[in-house]
Order: C-alpha cells, then sequence, then structure tokens
C-alpha cells in the first residue's frame, strides 16, 4: 500500500503502521497558499505534494523507543512533581522560622527527616536532644542544629507539610516503579546504553536511557550529525536576506532532550580527567558568553552520540 500523508502528532498512526508506510508531515512544510484554502483543496493538495516526493516526513521512533520514550518523560514529570513538593515543604519551614537548610547540605537526607518528623509528631516538645537523630559526621554541628529548629510550626503549616511528605513518598514509589518498568524496555539498547554512558559527562543509565528514547538508535533516518543537531534544537539559524543576517537563535526543537543534554554539557566542563570539553569552554565563553558555549558543548556532546551509534 502506498505511503499516506498525515497531519502531526496524529494518533491514527499507531493504526496504520502496520499495514503502510505513513508519513508524518510537518504542517509547516505542507500547507496551502493562504485565502486559496478549503478541506477538499487541502487534501488534492496533499496528495499531489506526495505523489512527487515532496511530503518531507518527520522523525517517528520505532514502537519500542516510542514507548521508552513516554515513560521517561513521564519519569521526567514525576521528578518534577517531587521537586515541586520539596519546595513546598522548604517553604513551611521558612515561614515557621525552622532555617534546618542554613546548617546542614540536605534538608531532606536522613538526620534532618529524622529531626522534621520528630517535630511533626511532637509539635508540643520545643526542647529536645537532637544528637540522637544525627549522623556521626554531623555531630559537631548538633548544638547549632538545635537553635535551627527553635521556631514556631503552627498546626495548619504541620498539616500541609504532612500532606506533602506523604505526597514525596508516593512520588518517590512512583518514580521507583515507572523505573524499572523502564530498565525491562531498555534491555534490548544494552549495547547502545553503554556506548553514551562511555562520554564523560554522562554517568547515570537513565540518562542514556532519555537520550534513546528521544532519538532512537538508527542514525540512518538523520541526514547526517549536522541534521540532528539542528532536529535537537542545538543549531543556530540559517536566517539572512539582502545580504543582511536575521535572529540566529537556537529554534524552539528539543523540548526534552535540549535541556538533558545542557545538563551533560554542564558536567562535562567541570570534567578534570577529561579537559577537552572545558578547554573548549572557555574558549567560546571568552567570545560569545556562558550559555551559547553552553550549547556548543551540548551540540559536540549530541555529535559525538552520533557517531558512536552511526
Amino acid at each position: 500500500m502506498s505511503a499516506w500523508s498525515l497531519p502531526a502528532n496524529t494518533g491514527i498512526l499507531f493504526i496504520l503502521e502496520d499495514y503502510c508506510d505513513v508519513v508524518v508531515a510537518n504542517p509547516k512544510y505542507v500547507k496551502g497558499i493562504r485565502g486559496k484554502k478549503t478541506d477538499k483543496k487541502d487534501s488534492i493538495w496533499l496528495c499531489d505534494l506526495h505523489k512527487h516526493g515532496l511530503v518531507p516526513g518527520s522523525f517517528i521512533p520505532p514502537l519500542l523507543v516510542r514507548q521508552i520514550r513516554d515513560l521517561m518523560r513521564y519519569r521526567f514529570k514525576l521528578i518534577n512533581f517531587k521537586s515541586s513538593e520539596k519546595n513546598r515543604i522548604q517553604n513551611s519551614l521558612t515561614v515557621s522560622n525552622i532555617m534546618i537548610s542554613s546548617v546542614v547540605s540536605d534538608t531532606f537526607g536522613v538526620s534532618s527527616m529524622k529531626i522534621i518528623n520528630h517535630i511533626l509528631e511532637n509539635p508540643d516538645v520545643k526542647d529536645f536532644d537532637v544528637s540522637s537523630m544525627l549522623h556521626a559526621s554531623m555531630q559537631g554541628k548538633a548544638e547549632m542544629i538545635t537553635k535551627s529548629i527553635n521556631g514556631n510550626l503552627t498546626k495548619p503549616q504541620a498539616d500541609k507539610m504532612r500532606v506533602c511528605l506523604d505526597h514525596f513518598d508516593n512520588i518517590e514509589k512512583h518514580i521507583a516503579n515507572i523505573e524499572s518498568v523502564i530498565l525491562d524496555l531498555a534491555q534490548p539498547y544494552l549495547p547502545q546504553i553503554e556506548l553514551i554512558l562511555s562520554l564523560p559527562s554522562i554517568k547515570d543509565v537513565f540518562t542514556a536511557i532519555a537520550i534513546i528514547g528521544e532519538i532512537g538508535t538508527d542514525m540512518s533516518v538523520f541526514h547526517s550529525s549536522k541534521h540532528l543537531c539542528s532536529w535537537a534544537g542545538l543549531t543556530p539559524q540559517n536566517n539572512g536576506s539582502a545580504g543582511k543576517k536575521k535572529s540566529v537563535r537556537d529554534s524552539r526543537a528539543g523540548v526534552y532532550i535540549k535541556p538533558l543534554l545542557v545538563q551533560c554539557a554542564n558536567a562535562a566542563i567541570k570534567s578534570k580527567k577529561y579537559p577537552y570539553f572545558k578547554i573548549r569552554y572557555d574558549q567560546i565563553k571568552k567570545r560569545r558568553g556562558h550559555k551559547k558555549a553552553v550549547v556548543a558543548i551540548a551540540h559536540t556532546l549530541l555529535n559525538c552520540i552520533y557517531h558512536m551509534l552511526d
């Protein structure tokens, strides 16, 4: 059966992909002339373009990669929810003048949570010994911690914190469940995951899985590494007219993969064992500033990943 041209992000794709060659097209590249459009004329126009091979198909990863992508994006949302609950709990502590965060490095560490839970369980007890709740390395801070928790936790704030902590624990359980499913799905791509993990700035297996979930493992779908980097929104636009260069800011593409690679780039420029990225970053930063230099390093990382998977 011949290929069909469909609007982008259409659910009918998943029904037709087993029976015919489906082309998911960006409307930007196939729309008709403004003022001369009807549904019927649009259909004829799409058929005419496709008949002559003028409909550029969007990247459609295989089903398994799409499933991994969907779960990884959901995991990302859950992590955001978890961070939001942390911020709400921290806000309640600050409002209640419990400034334990100014003494300990992690408010949600084991020792800190023991103290916070004790305050919630015994709101009327103002003076208690925190030494038994502290890790050995924190015993020297016992007096400072005692002073930092000398606040006034009201009942509404305590009730809010209990709800937030309960939600926080549930989110952690959901993240663990999602991660176990993702690891099972990613088993066929273990060789590619190991390749990506060999890059100096990528140490977390879920970061490697997220990258595979976004770009897949078959690099033949992209014309070149430049095409992949442009698809991910990591290259300047080519925008000029009459000899004048207009805005060349990065496109809005790569909503998920671009921030991920920028995080990896920030880690890469801090690596002392592999100084190449740091040297390259410093060279670009002098001329273009921090943000553009980090995006350039992210572009380099994606270029490396393309050639490693090719």
